[in-house]
């Protein structure tokens, strides 16, 4: 559980602390006043970078040299009860900008981590409205998706996927050179083998977490929608470029395909085949989704595969993930918002935005705490204001005050 957010020159927000109780976070107002940022800075201590760039030196305010976040968690059994459980940690990102770009510094209790290290501390499952797209949209949504999920999920899973990407430049930038007879295919044989070395454990990751995930996504799907699909239920299937052959295993299959490409590689100056070229396919009952499936059902598989992965990421030791929802209540009909909502009274905290409380479920609104991010003057910082009891436009004053909740007010500036 998040207890403290510090935020310093990230995006819109200036100086920003402020400090989070138990269960719904609600965080409300208008389009572009800074919720998304508020999320983003989370998952910046969750993952060590933002899900909306690749650019760190876009997530610094403008003007400023610096960008800093940090986070305390209570990671102990009595988070819930507000007490210190001796298990707290705090992380601490750092955006520097650098020349024309920027550096990144993290720091775990003050010790300096690697990216990779992250997950262990926190992890989040972020469902944010781009994601609509998942079922129907490109084969990079897919696969992006599946590895913030492996990165949680297996530790070495980040560390592979960086030498896969660093190698695959390389290589690509090879095989360009080779093209223009500036360098010889032997060169090819070092690239290669980080690429089958690499490649190879990437793909049996993902192979492995796509066989966790089938029973709770299919059991997912029936719970949100017992009338779609009679047989088989919702699943995932892996679609690879390098498909194994008697059981071999991935790295010994795209060897094997990387030897078959090689000719078709050199002319196109890149590298055709391995795990940046694989995608996913959800399928109910066995029939591909994306080929008939109307708005509702994509929704439904969405929702399935978000909730699939809070299980997945909960049975690895008992501690539910942070749930970071960026508006997308309004993007399901009441069944599945009432659906999202009780799998959420089920977590020990989660973060919802929204436009307007009026999007939301009442029963969230009963339990949530509510945050009202008030947008960037001209010359001034976003700020945020609360905590407070949220009301949907219109209904009748409550008699629950923020007194009795455990989160502090903001401190802005």
């Amino acid at each position: 559980m998040l207890t403290t957010l510090p935020i310093q020159d990230l995006r819109g927000y200036g100086s920003l602390e402020a400090r989070f109780g138990p269960g719904p976070q609600l965080v409300w107002g208008p389009n572009a006043a800074g919720k998304t940022s508020l999320l983003e800075a989370i998952v910046l201590l969750a993952w060590g970078h933002s899900h909306r760039t690749t650019a760190d030196s876009e997530l610094i305010r403008w003007g400023a040299e610096l960008a800093r976040i940090e986070g305390t968690l209570h990671t102990g059994a009595d988070a819930a009860h507000d007490r210190p459980s001796g298990g707290d940690q705090v992380v601490e990102v750092a955006l520097v900008r650098s020349g024309s770009g920027s550096r990144r510094r993290i720091r775990v209790n003050g010790v300096p981590r690697r990216t990779a290290a992250l997950p262990g501390v926190l992890r989040a499952v972020i469902f944010a409205p781009e994601e609509m797209l998942l079922v129907v949209g490109g084969p990079g949504l897919r696969r992006a998706a599946l590895d913030r999920l492996a990165t949680q999920a297996a530790p070495a899973y980040g560390s592979n996927l960086a030498t896969y990407q660093r190698a695959l430049q390389q290589r690509n930038a090879l095989l360009r050179a080779i093209r223009e007879e500036a360098a010889g295919r032997e060169q090819l044989r070092y690239w290669d083998a980080t690429i089958v070395q690499a490649g190879g454990a990437i793909v049996a990751e993902r192979l492995r977490l796509l066989d966790a995930l089938r029973e709770p996504l299919a059991r997912a799907h029936a719970e949100i929608a017992p009338d779609e699909g009679g047989g088989s239920g919702l699943g995932l299937r892996y679609l690879t470029n390098a498909p194994s052959r008697d059981g071999e295993p991935p790295a010994d299959a795209l060897a094997r395909r990387l030897a078959e490409t090689a000719d078709k590689e050199v002319w196109n100056g890149a590298t055709l085949v391995g795990p940046h070229r694989d995608d996913l396919a959800f399928e109910l009952d066995g029939r591909e989704l994306a080929g008939y499936a109307s708005r509702g059902q994509q929704r439904t598989a969405i929702l399935a595969f978000k909730l699939a992965e809070l299980d997945v990421l909960t049975t690895l030791d008992g501690r539910p993930p942070l749930l970071l929802l960026d508006d997308v209540f309004s993007e399901l009909d009441p069944d599945r918002r009432a659906h999202l909502v009780r799998r959420i009274a089920d977590l020990p905290q989660a973060f919802v935005t929204t436009t307007t409380p009026d999007d939301l479920d009442p029963q969230l609104l009963a339990r949530a705490t509510g945050w009202q991010v008030v947008p960037a003057g001209e010359g001034a910082p976003a700020r945020l204001a609360g905590p407070t009891a949220p009301e949907p436009s219109g209904a009748p004053p409550s008699d629950r005050g923020a007194a009795g909740r455990r989160a502090s007010p903001v401190e802005t500036r």
